[in-house]
């Protein structure tokens, strides 16, 4: 276990967690082609489902000694299910499976503070309805370092729910309460994913408490990571939409032949992963951020989102120059 990746002194480049693409064979791929200078945040799951001791949600939070360093995020509203799921994902807790000697301890436990998707917020108590609970956040923050997980714990959260100077009161509430960071997307949670992140407002949050900051929102190349941290004055970044597609970000511009070995190559960490059952259904969503904006690519996207197998894939992949 790695807990040195926070207080670096370099810039902290992580990979955010997203739904559906952040899973195994994607951080895989990611750390393959962009070496060890970045940490993974993977894909949130559900405290109660852990708990619960469902499967699939444990199989979501197994990971392979190679994408260290990682953290693995948590959502949900009940303070006492979210901590007994943070003990369980570092050897602590109650599950069988977590009793087990060889478990996997990750290199942090991240909260969901700012997921906007109404199925998370509805019922007021997860994702970014905790930036409008402040007093259930700052209890599930407190609860956690009681329970001396033995790795940081940290918080992802939003600017606010519809104001975007929310964050100003939030972050020192969270800071005070025992977070080891905070990373902060820079639009509300009514903005969702529209307009543009507001990058001048994390500055403001930086100068106000003394844990790291790490920004998120917009940052889709190197100079975007050098020009959010010079204006942030951010400890690190995240970057969530600009990785996919690009799981070399992080590393070097690859040309259309990496590109497709790469793109094999995930396929093959996908199969392997979800089984042939499924062949490579589930992969074609990464195909089209691959091949986004390629030119000539136009006329063979019908065939990417039909995708069954590594044949069809490879076929495909032979027509693009």
């Amino acid at each position: 276990m790695n807990s040195m990746w926070i207080d670096s002194k370099k810039p902290i480049l992580t990979l955010a967690p997203m739904a559906d693409f952040t899973d195994a064979p994607f951080c895989r791929i990611c750390r393959e082609v962009s070496g060890k200078d970045f940490v993974i945040f993977r894909e949130m799951v559900s405290a109660e489902a852990i708990v619960r001791g469902s499967e699939k949600t444990l199989r979501m939070c197994e990971f392979s000694e190679e994408e260290r360093p990682i953290v693995l995020q948590l959502f949900g509203g009940d303070t006492e299910v979210i901590v007994e799921a943070a003990k369980i994902l570092v050897g602590k807790g109650s599950l069988d499976s977590a009793r087990d000697d060889n478990v996997k301890v990750p290199d942090g436990i991240d909260i969901n503070m700012g997921c906007p998707v109404p199925k998370i917020t509805k019922k007021g108590q997860a994702g970014a309805s905790l930036m409008r609970d402040q007093t259930r956040a700052v209890e599930i923050v407190k609860a956690l370092k009681s329970a001396n997980l033995g790795v940081p714990v940290s918080v992802k959260t939003r600017l606010g729910w519809t104001n975007d100077d929310d964050i100003l009161e939030f972050a020192p509430k969270l800071e005070k309460a025992g977070a080891d960071l905070i990373t902060i997307h820079g639009r509300t949670k009514k903005q969702g994913y529209s307009g543009q992140a507001n990058w001048d407002r994390i500055a403001e949050v930086k100068k106000l408490v003394n844990i790291p900051i790490i920004a998120n929102g917009d940052i889709r190349s190197q100079e975007d990571i050098d020009k959010c941290i010079d204006i942030t004055g951010s400890d690190g970044v995240m970057i969530g939409r600009g990785a996919l597609g690009k799981p070399w970000i992080f590393g070097e511009l690859k040309n259309i032949e990496e590109t497709k070995e790469i793109v094999l190559r995930h396929a093959k960490l996908h199969i392997e992963h979800y089984g042939d059952e499924h062949g490579l259904k589930t992969f074609r969503k990464h195909l089209l951020f691959y091949f986004k904006g390629f030119p000539g690519v136009k006329g063979l996207r019908q065939e990417l989102v039909k995708v069954e197998n590594m044949d069809d894939l490879e076929k495909i992949l032979t027509k693009l120059k």
